[in-house]
């Protein structure tokens, strides 16, 4: 159908008048029979007359998981008269209402509710009661800690509260918030908190956040509120994880999904029992105990989540898998708190299949990583993944709050609140990285020039659609769009340059970056052809992937199977890294390559004949070679909103056999020779566009190929070396070419090897190390031994004459 109006719009034929033509109620995303409720409509100019009514955009269109954001739907006017309004109703996913409302100035209102789940959550809107929900929408729910500052109200010295009653923490805390985010002259402040109930990994395992008790009631919604917490009754002593609510004071207490301001999620010390001020040490170890026997009876998460990455570099550059962790992150100099060793910490991006467990690796300033076992500073793995995973909802799967009821309220029973740090990493011991395998490395840039997954170098430079990667297992598409490039004086250049990437896997969202038509916004992001809007949050949680924004002009996408894609804008054109794990071997087909480390397959057809190597060097071969990666309309990926799009891309040929680049530039200019110096595939497109600026993008795109490349080279582990008993070690790291010493304690004689190295192959030089007593301690021993054994013998003597006498 959205075909057949794109072929409309090309023939030129006039829009039926609107009093003809069909309503968009409840047929959102869909193409009617004489107009457009599809997203794409506003550009193309085929909407229906009603179209902003019931497909309307929001303000804001995100907020917590815990719900309570106010947002109006933008130009949607009520579709009935005022006096038919019964009541608005909000529901979201099909299952969840809540109450909304019509402003002064006759704009519709929803009420994000709480949900157990991130990403973009579909909803309907409904003025008769809830009898239809013509309306509908997206709300991205997000992770808690996602929410901007100003969002959200303020624990002040949140330390401060999570401390209260440990020796020396007292006096009052404040709680501060815009007191414009709520309209309400009064407020109430209210404390919920978290627990997951049932038997573990069963079906009965429920989150549950419940309302608790009100700290305050009609208070004048000021700025701030300062109190001395005073110990909660016996009945609520047992939430120890929670969140502070603030609303108007109108309010019942408790009422779900109504405006509100959330605090952070933290542990309640400051709301514990009078047990945990008298003695909290004592408290928090018992609890620290309870725990760990808990704890050791579940399942073995740590057996199904990835190996760490070896080094920072690794870490860093493997994006399709690891994220920078929010809270010790070296890109945004944030003090890494829970891990002072570290600089940096990354979280695995894609929960555990089974158990949706997740994976910390935290790395020193030498850029190796930090182990527990060597430092309390090291990273530790979560039996809860912090983002959550699919299908949300349920424990351990609820975005941040299984996180914290599994993983971070441990940690200050043993670690903060008490001194049982070891059990805790007993049980949270860091990963190393024996078996970590660095993703596969493909790049697209320039003129575009291709290097493959197994480093093969070529010039493509046809204008069209291609396949760039293709899988069936797991299944993977992407797709490249190329257009014409201008020259210095704006005619077009004999050139051109990737202007499109567009992902999908599986049955995951569709991704879609392309250049921008604006500086302010050189990168254009499309979810399912809608483009996405950056201003409230840079993170998104998508169906089957993830999306992360960087600036203006760098788009992540890190897919469920540990596939990732880094695209960046350029001066005229984007540049594309895609990073392949090993399940992707052998299963790869498309302009970038087969990866299967020979190089010699390289250029394989779609009916899987192969070319011989040295195409590369032929440029009229290579025109052929990427024509057959041509995309078909049944296939594409693309999102086709503008009449050019709709004449150049989806009316004309998928591959341009009209456009003929230029193969073979000529001679070098000493502007060009000055600027690329040796890169030839910057020397190329400055010479066929006339640009030095794109010669210059070319290169610094090359680079940055480059970088990654050494980043992701394979680094030999030999694994974690444990100190000798009554010894110890100097030297925590354990990669090849790393050695480690060892020393004895005073009275002990070192035997086995002093240092040692770890070795190419993977193993240690030398032998286990062990530290014996020395000969004359040995001897002092012996007697110490002996003197011990006479005095039993004669302590159960004597015990044995008052036993006889005892009986005569």
């Amino acid at each position: 159908m959205l075909l057949w109006w794109f072929v409309l719009l090309a023939s030129g034929l006039p829009w039926l008048p609107a009093a003809t033509q069909d309503s968009c109620a409840s047929h959102c995303g869909l193409a009617r029979a004489n107009c457009s409720c599809h997203v794409t409509c506003p550009s193309l100019n085929s909407c229906c007359p009603d179209y902003r009514s019931f497909c309307p955009e929001i303000l804001p269109y995100s907020g917590s998981v815990m719900g309570g954001k106010d947002f109006v739907l933008l130009g949607a006017e009520p579709w009935l008269p005022p006096a038919s309004v019964t009541s608005v109703l909000c529901r979201f996913r099909e299952s969840v209402q809540t109450r909304g409302y019509v402003d002064g100035e006759g704009r519709i209102h929803c009420v994000s509710p709480l949900l157990y789940e991130s990403g973009w959550i579909p909803f309907g809107v409904s003025l008769d009661g809830g009898r239809t929900f013509p309306s509908s929408g997206a709300w991205l729910a997000v992770h808690p800690s996602k929410v901007s500052p100003t969002e959200k109200s303020e624990l002040v010295n949140e330390t401060k509260w999570q401390y209260y009653g440990t020796p020396g923490v007292n006096g009052t805390l404040t709680l501060s918030w815009n007191r414009l985010l709520l309209p309400d002259a009064k407020v109430n402040i209210e404390l919920w908190g978290y627990q997951e109930t049932g038997t573990p990994y069963s079906d009965e395992w429920k989150a549950e956040w419940s309302y608790l008790y009100t700290l305050v009631r009609d208070l004048p919604n000021g700025s701030n509120f300062t109190f001395v917490p005073k110990p909660a009754e016996p009945q609520y002593q047992s939430w120890e994880v929670g969140a502070l609510r603030v609303t108007g004071s109108s309010r019942a207490a408790g009422e779900r999904d109504v405006p509100a301001v959330w605090s952070n999620e933290h542990a309640l010390a400051w709301h514990l029992g009078e047990d945990f001020r008298r003695d909290s040490a004592a408290w928090a170890s018992a609890k620290c105990l309870h725990w760990a026997a808990l704890d050791k009876g579940l399942p073995n998460f740590l057996e199904e989540i990835e190996d760490c990455p070896c080094t920072l570099a690794q870490a860093r550059a493997d994006t399709g898998r690891f994220f920078a962790d929010y809270g010790c992150d070296i890109e945004q100099n944030s003090v890494c708190t829970y891990h002072p060793e570290a600089v940096h910490c990354v979280r695995s991006i894609q929960a555990s299949p089974r158990y949706a467990s997740g994976q910390q690796c935290c790395y020193s300033a030498q850029g190796t990583q930090v182990l527990t076992r060597d430092t309390s500073s090291g990273s530790t793995p979560d039996r809860g993944h912090d983002w959550g995973s699919p299908p949300y909802g349920r424990p351990p799967r609820v975005p941040g709050l299984s996180h914290w009821l599994n993983d971070v309220i441990t940690f200050y029973y043993c670690c903060l609140w008490s001194d049982n740090c070891l059990s805790y990493l007993s049980l949270r011991p860091s990963s190393d990285c024996r078996s970590y395998r660095p993703p596969h490395l493909a790049s697209a840039f320039g003129d575009p020039h291709f290097v493959t997954f197994d480093g093969v170098s070529f010039t493509f430079n046809g204008r069209g659609e291609y396949v760039l990667v293709q899988s069936e297992l797991p299944q993977l598409l992407v797709q490249a769009r190329t257009r014409a490039a201008s020259r210095a004086d704006g005619a077009q250049a004999s050139a051109t340059g990737i202007s499109a990437v567009a992902v999908k896997e599986g049955t995951s969202d569709v991704l879609e970056a392309r250049l921008g038509d604006t500086p302010a916004r050189p990168l254009e992001v499309l979810l399912n052809q809608r483009l996405l809007n950056f201003s409230e949050q840079p993170w998104m949680d998508l169906k089957g992937m993830f999306l992360s924004m960087s600036g203006t002009h760098k788009a992540s996408v890190m897919l469920d199977s540990g596939a990732g894609l880094e695209i960046q804008a350029h001066e005229a054109f984007l540049s594309l890294s895609v990073f392949l794990p090993d399940k992707f071997l052998a299963r790869t087909w498309g302009l970038l390559g087969t990866l299967n480390g020979l190089s010699a397959d390289d250029f394989t057809l779609r009916n899987g004949s192969v070319l011989p190597l040295d195409v590369a060097s032929r440029p009229q071969q290579l025109l052929e070679f990427g024509a057959d990666w041509a995309i078909r309309n049944d296939s594409s990926l693309f999102t086709y909103d503008s009449r050019a799009l709709v004449d150049a891309y989806l009316l004309g040929p998928k591959h341009d056999p009209t456009f003929l680049p230029t193969l073979a530039p000529g001679p070098l200019s000493p502007a060009v020779a000055a600027l690329c110096q040796n890169d030839s595939f910057c020397q190329f497109d400055a010479l066929v566009t006339g640009r030095l600026d794109l010669g210059n993008a070319t290169q610094a795109a090359h680079k940055r190929h480059q970088q990654l490349q050494q980043s992701l080279q394979p680094v030999v582990c030999c694994g974690w070396l444990p100190p000798p008993k009554h010894g110890k070690k100097n030297g925590t790291r354990y990669l090849v070419g790393s050695s480690v010493l060892f020393s004895c304690a005073p009275g002990f004689t070192l035997r086995g090897s002093e240092e040692r190295k770890c070795q190419p192959d993977g193993t240690w030089s030398g032998s286990p190390p062990q530290c014996r007593p020395e000969p004359d301690q040995m001897m002092l021993l012996g007697i110490l031994f002996g003197i011990l054994g006479v005095l039993a013998l004669v302590g159960l003597g004597y015990e044995l004459v008052k036993r006889r006498k005892r009986r005569t």
